[in-house]
């Protein structure tokens, strides 16, 4: 079967994030089971991301895809072209825009909201709509009215393989003292600010204690600004975006993963921690409880309590017998989703929902 991606997002892990990262598992599982898949990327950028997702529609409407036997849209993305399609669509939805804009402040709550109308146009015109959790699923029928018989629930998928290769390419460095690893885009439903406030509680309790954040976004420079006024120094390294080698190195040397985010429609990062056997420390919210499974691969606290999550990182980097046992249940739950099986969940949700013909 030959299958068309449309994906608005940079494929690349410095831009497109977690996108970059769920798009690239399910297109090499689909192409290990033998199917042809070919992405379209977006190629014109202006500088403004919803322009260029405009843009980019408006391109795929002009210029449809041609030969495939499915069509697959990221989030918004096909939303004017199925309008007139003749080809089975199904609409893979990573974070439901509408719910990321209630935690966004400012210009980026009124572009996510221009993006969330055209995200429901997608899922209006779809035959099938893939959500990564259930939290997603039920979101997607609150906010879009979606019905339950156009909707599949269909995990996240890692490639281990290719995270153990890095690992093992990855140096060690020395360290004085154990350390924690956050990954995140920076956005305000990210609560890195909560990580900085949980790491100034910190200070006194473990002093040794250091915190690397992986990242830039909308909050750098907010955040900038409260490193210095919490000072705190060389305690925290506000690193921006990496690479994914260097994002490898970072996990490798690290002994804890923690992302305080209150929105998630997965949450690919706390895989790649797992993969890495770092137990996590997160938030009870969102979708996060279905991926990081409390007291088994992590720990999970009340959101938007900086000393929640201050105690959870402690009680960790204390015990780190109990913080390895918790990785490696995390390595092994990790090792479960990989590319291969995602995909064959995908098709089989394509042939329950749309039919053998759009899946041989």
């Amino acid at each position: 079967m030959r299958i068309a991606v449309l994906s608005s997002t940079p494929f690349n892990p410095l831009e497109g994030s977690g996108t970059f990262v769920s798009l690239d598992a399910l297109s090499r599982g689909l192409r290990a089971l033998g199917h042809e898949v070919e992405l379209r990327p977006l190629r014109v950028r202006t500088g403004f991301h919803t322009l260029d997702r405009w843009l980019y529609n408006v391109g795929v409407a002009l210029s449809p895809p041609r030969g495939a036997h499915l069509v697959v849209g990221c989030d918004l993305d096909g939303f004017l072209w199925a309008r007139r399609r003749r080809i089975p669509f199904v609409a893979t939805l990573k974070g439901i825009i509408a719910d990321e804009r209630k935690n966004e402040r400012g210009w980026v709550r009124a572009l996510l909201g221009i993006q969330a109308r055209w995200e429901r146009r997608n899922t209006e015109r779809a035959d099938l709509v893939v959500l990564s959790s259930r939290y997603s699923a039920d979101i997607a029928r609150a906010e879009y009215d979606v019905p339950a018989s156009r909707l599949a629930v269909v995990p996240e998928a890692i490639d281990v393989e290719g995270w153990r290769a890095r690992f093992a390419r990855a140096g060690q460095r020395p360290r004085a003292g154990p350390v924690v690893l956050c990954v995140a885009r920076q956005y305000p439903r990210k609560r890195i600010g909560d990580l900085l406030y949980a790491a100034a509680w910190l200070r006194s309790r473990i002093p040794a204690a250091r915190i690397r954040i992986v990242g830039k976004g909308p909050e750098w420079a907010l955040l900038v600004r409260l490193h210095g006024a919490l000072g705190l120094g060389e305690r925290v390294a506000l690193l921006g975006d990496i690479s994914r080698e260097r994002l490898a190195e970072e996990y490798a040397n690290a002994d804890c993963f923690c992302l305080p985010s209150v929105q998630e429609g997965f949450g690919i990062v706390f895989l790649e921690a797992m993969a890495a056997g770092l137990p996590v420390v997160a938030c009870r919210a969102a979708a996060v409880p279905e991926v990081v499974l409390d007291g088994q691969t992590g720990v999970l606290v009340p959101p938007r309590d900086p000393e929640a999550l201050a105690r959870a990182l402690a009680d960790l980097l204390r015990r780190p017998e109990r913080a390895r046992e918790l990785g490696e249940a995390g390595r092994r739950r990790a090792a479960e989703l990989t590319p291969t099986l995602i995909a064959e969940r995908f098709l089989d949700a394509v042939r329950l929902h749309i039919g053998e013909v759009a899946s041989t």
